[in-house]
């Protein structure tokens, strides 16, 4: 498969065509290309050999780098994908005679991959409209799993320091200042640069506290769609970047708002809050809340700049530009925050309710506390795990349902602060419960409203029933908690309907 690029391709990749040239009955071999390699797609498997280039960010001048950094792309990748990423094989004999085989020093070398199928990437899924919650639900997992393991920066470290941080994104508009010289753009991308400005300096002591509670990880580095793939009902990670460490050490934060950012420019708001609220709702990471607006105006504004590089060096049109430009524009001014509390006996469909306000947020600007989820957290238990607990007892005793409800004011009041409408997920069976978020919506100067979905007493049962048999869900909710429910409710007072 040959593209433009392909006009001047050196001797090695030219004969690397050949399907002779592999085993296990290859019938042909397609070539992909970027700036700075040449994919191989043979039979089963792909070879990434990377192109003798040296740029600003990168250095692969030599075949000793480039040996180095294909064993650095095994190992990162191997992180997450094991069942991918193969090997790094040599090539031998010479580049119109290439072997996979032979002896003496390789001339060049390879990452051998299993290959997949492209058209479960999902960029191309979402292209389809077939991307759905749950994929964002399971690509969550992955990458929360994946956080959770990955190497941590020493304190007091270079990475996630404030020049780390703050310095490539003031970059980032002395660039586009200079490819940009529109008086319009240019007022807009100052206004951006300054909020970009201030945001860093009140967020700095937070960003160094996150740096020093280890927040600041050997991430992936370059997590958008076209680097997933669906594989078996899993999200799969892949090409991570290997070859700057500077990009890939971050803020776990950051490489979040790198996929939201994504799946924004995709027009997809509702599926972008649905990702962020479902990788918080695993981590318990709510602080990351705070540095994120920043983060995601920063990868708009990096990909402002490949916009606007693209656009000078082809002489295209300016429409991505403008677009990431629109983007961060929005993302700095969000929408006013709301309070948004549910009510209801279990199995009403409290859960299922704020599951489509989440989904049907067009500024990607919501979250959501379950209570079964931060319950189950606050006392050291997987959202998953049974607690053992008996009616009014245990984790549900009086004294913990008080904890657990000044837990979920406390991070509600964080969210808002950091501008995010909030949504609780909790039964609110008590008057005084709703009225101490009324009130701290009040305070934070947040709208305030109650989400009361109803059902009848045999849904109720049958869902009840239903939930507890699959066994996936955080509630612990059985009939006979329902029924004490039923005794102990304080309907909604006809200033709260």
């Amino acid at each position: 498969m040959m593209s433009a690029m392909d006009a001047n391709l050196p001797p090695l990749i030219l004969a690397l065509l050949d399907p002779a040239r592999y085993p296990d009955g290859v019938a042909r071999v397609e070539l992909v290309q970027t700036h700075i390699s040449w994919v191989l797609l043979a039979g089963d498997f792909a070879y990434k050999i990377k192109k003798p280039v040296k740029l600003s960010f990168l250095d692969f001048s030599t075949l000793a780098l480039r040996q180095k950094y294909c064993l650095e792309e095994l190992r990162l990748n191997r992180r997450f994908a094991p069942d991918l990423y193969l090997d790094v094989v040599g090539i031998f004999n010479t580049p119109q005679d290439p072997q996979w085989h032979g002896s003496g020093a390789p001339i060049e070398y390879a990452v051998k991959m299993h290959r997949f199928d492209e058209a479960s990437r999902l960029d191309h899924v979402c292209a389809r409209g077939e991307l759905q919650p749950q994929h964002l639900s399971a690509l969550a997992d992955a990458v929360v799993a994946f956080h959770q393991t990955a190497a941590v920066a020493p304190k007091g470290a270079y990475f996630g320091s404030g020049g780390h941080i703050l310095q490539p994104a003031l970059d980032n508009f002395t660039d586009l200042l200079r490819l940009l010289p529109d008086a319009g753009l240019q007022t807009r991308l100052l206004a951006i640069r300054g909020w970009t400005q201030a945001q860093f300096e009140q967020l700095a002591p937070l960003m160094q506290a996150r740096q020093q509670a280890g927040r600041v990880r050997e991430c992936h580095g370059d997590l958008h769609l076209a680097n997933m793939v669906l594989m078996n009902g899993r999200v799969q990670l892949f090409d991570c970047l290997e070859f700057n460490e500077e990009l890939r050490w971050m803020d776990v934060a950051s490489e979040i708002a790198f996929v939201y950012i994504d799946l924004l420019e995709h027009q997809q708001p509702g599926l972008a809050d649905w990702l962020l609220d479902e990788v918080l709702s695993r981590s318990g990471d709510y602080e990351a809340a705070q540095v994120l607006r920043f983060y995601a105006v920063y990868r708009a504004m990096v990909r402002a700049k490949v916009a606007a590089l693209r656009s000078v060096q082809t002489g295209g049109d300016d429409r991505d530009l403008q677009a990431y430009i629109a983007l961060a524009e929005r993302l700095l001014t969000p929408p006013p925050p709301c309070l948004v509390i549910t009510h209801g006996l279990s199995g009403c469909g409290k859960t299922v309710a704020s599951d489509a306000l989440l989904q049907s947020d067009p500024q990607a600007s919501t979250l959501r506390l379950r209570s079964d989820v931060q319950r189950k957290r606050l006392f050291g238990l997987a959202r998953t795990v049974a607690s053992g607990s008996g009616v009014g007892a245990g984790i549900y005793a009086a004294d913990a349902h008080e904890r657990t409800y000044a837990h979920l004011r406390e991070q509600a009041a964080l969210l808002l602060q950091a501008g995010w409408s909030v949504v609780v997920d909790a039964a609110f069976l008590k008057r005084a419960d709703r009225d101490a978020f009324r009130a701290l919506a009040q305070q934070m100067g947040a709208g305030f409203s109650i989400l009361a979905p109803q059902a009848s007493p045999e849904q109720l049962r049958q869902r009840i029933v239903a939930r507890s048999a699959a066994g996936r869900d955080a509630s612990e909710a059985t009939l006979a908690v329902l029924d004490q429910q039923i005794k102990v409710v304080e309907p909604l007072g006809p200033d709260e309907t």
